[in-house]
């Protein structure tokens, strides 16, 4: 028989979700993917449910309900400080994954090069592949995750189209600040090549860290793709609501891609949408709370036990070098460690490797969440002390 696409040789499955399953399999502590375990606010189960009963359930405008995309552009405005239209410039999609491979396809053509700061969220490296790009990749360096300028200037050339900036990131929980963006953005007005940032984790910063949206730097409004979901701010990562925001002509091939990808994210829960983006200032407040002590306590814990970590400035990840305990568990890699301590103590966490270029850059390191519960952090906080009893 002929041979099948050579592209889906070029990367593996989801490391991530593959850890969730062993996690499963296992009835494990799920501290592998990053979904919350506890129930999203119900004013948002309310409004997805008065929107089904109300007959929003047949297929959507293709982009996106008017009221969200009118919704996502006076949020836009006011905490991103991005400038957009509602009917040219927003598109909705089944979450930031679609919106992802969706710009990358309207933006890339073969042969042209992607930068990639590393490690990085897992689905970047395959979405690049797909479209048809090469990646060129600069190492965000622990323990602050910073990045040398000068190795980010040498990447850039005549050949690069895109940059994909993942603030708060994951999986280091690194927040660019406004200095270290002003300084991609000079580089991406240089060069001419655009900007495509995930956002995802926009609430969800710490030690009065700032998040700051890359197309509010002056220049960057025409070239940047921002990139956001409902997913993680208000816990509902199955509901596959994100978006896409950039300029007109970029937008419109954006939107034709994701018609033929998807046709359309789910009618009702685009609705529930608008209630989300509708929320208090306090429920931001209550998050941000909840996730800080969520984080002190998770890092108290694997420092305790053996893993070397620091706080992470944003997101709900930590990474940890497990140095210290793989002699301990007798093994000499991050997936044969993230492995053992599911049989071990019923943990999951992810391989590092899962997040690198190379192998080798993860090899002594795993990625923990803490968008859990409190019942399910203090049955971890008993599982690991096994590691040291």
């Amino acid at each position: 028989m002929k041979p099948l696409s050579k592209a889906t040789e070029l990367f593996s499955e989801s490391a991530i979700r593959e850890m969730t399953r062993i996690c499963d399999a296992a009835g494990g502590y799920n501290l592998s993917q990053g979904f919350p375990d506890f129930e999203s606010p119900q004013a948002l189960k309310d409004a997805a449910i008065s929107a089904i009963k109300k007959g929003y359930n047949q297929y959507s405008v293709t982009f996106g309900e008017p009221e969200l995309r009118e919704a996502i552009r006076m949020k836009a405005a006011s905490y991103n400080k991005i400038q957009c239209h509602t009917e040219t410039d927003i598109t909705v999609t089944c979450g930031s994954t679609e919106a992802m491979i969706a710009t990358l396809k309207a933006i890339m053509n073969p042969g042209d090069e992607l930068i990639l700061f590393e490690p990085y969220y897992e689905n970047y490296g395959p979405g690049g592949i797909l479209s048809g790009a090469s990646p060129r990749y600069v190492r965000l360096t622990p323990p602050h995750w910073s990045f040398s300028r000068e190795a980010l200037s040498a990447v850039f050339n005549e050949k690069t189209k895109a940059i994909i900036i993942n603030t708060p990131n994951n999986p280091t929980g690194k927040v660019f600040n406004r200095g270290e963006l002003a300084f991609i953005a000079g580089l991406c007005n240089k060069w001419d090549v655009y900007a495509i940032t995930d956002e995802i984790y926009e609430h969800i910063v710490y030690d009065g860290a700032e998040h700051v949206s890359l197309a509010s730097i002056p220049g960057m409004a025409d070239r940047t793709i921002t990139i956001n979901s409902i997913s993680k701010t208000y816990s509902v990562t199955g509901w596959r609501v994100g978006w896409a925001i950039a300029e007109a002509s970029i937008s419109q091939r954006i939107r034709k891609v994701h018609d033929f990808l998807t046709v359309g994210a789910p009618t009702p829960f685009q609705h529930a949408a608008v209630a989300a983006l509708a929320s208090p200032e306090k429920y931001y407040i209550d998050l941000r709370k909840h996730y800080e002590e969520a984080r002190q306590f998770l890092v108290d814990v694997l420092q305790k036990v053996g893993f070397k970590c620091r706080f992470p400035q944003g997101s709900y990840y930590i990474m940890a070098d497990t140095t210290e305990l793989m002699s301990h568990l007798g093994v000499d890699n991050d997936v044969a460690f993230a492995q053992k301590l599911i049989e071990a103590v019923g943990v999951a966490t992810v391989p590092g490797s899962s997040f690198y270029s190379f192998p080798e850059g993860g090899r002594r390191e795993v990625r923990f969440c803490f968008c859990k519960k409190w019942e399910t952090l203090y049955a971890v906080e008993k599982a690991l002390k096994h590691l040291i009893d």
